[in-house]
């Protein structure tokens, strides 16, 4: 699979917030989002992974992202993953029906069903305008990445 293309409309999608309640693509609406997928909680890589996006968390609030993390583990793992980092970013699950959004956005790994580590930016019109995967797993997308993505958003 290859991530959503810049160009096109975010597709319709439904995430579980930590709290249980639903997130979609309307959540989106007038900011610009990045949401960062990754293979599964509690995994060394992708705790490694947000550690270093909380570290520059308050210079992509400066750029008006918001930063979302998701993965197909279950809104109580993800909520559990999240306090065990002390990182204040959102995480959402895509737990059930298992990877969906995932594969609406092309960042869905059959194989071991977790996501694959993508990064997709979000324009507050809903459309993709820039998008990352990648190679494997073990490849830690820096937060450089996600500054160069927000460079595709129009001001």
């Amino acid at each position: 699979m290859t991530p959503a293309a810049p160009g096109t409309r975010v597709p319709d999608f439904s995430l579980t917030t930590e709290r249980g309640e639903e997130f979609t693509q309307e959540d989106l609406d007038g900011q610009t989002t990045v949401l960062v997928f990754y293979p599964a909680a509690f995994s060394p890589g992708c705790s490694d992974q947000f550690h270093v996006y909380q570290e520059v968390l308050g210079e992509l609030d400066a750029r008006g992202a918001k930063l979302y993390g998701v993965s197909v583990d279950s809104s109580w793992a993800v909520k559990a993953f999240r306090r065990h980092l002390g990182v204040d970013i959102p995480q959402l699950s895509d737990f059930e029906p298992k990877g969906e959004t995932c594969r609406a956005f092309g960042v869905y790994h059959a194989e071991p069903g977790t996501a694959q580590r993508a990064l997709i930016v979000i324009g507050p019109d809903r459309v993709v305008r820039w998008s990352y995967q990648a190679e494997h797993p073990g490849m830690l997308p820096g937060a450089n990445l996600i500054f160069d993505g927000l460079g595709a958003v129009p001001a």
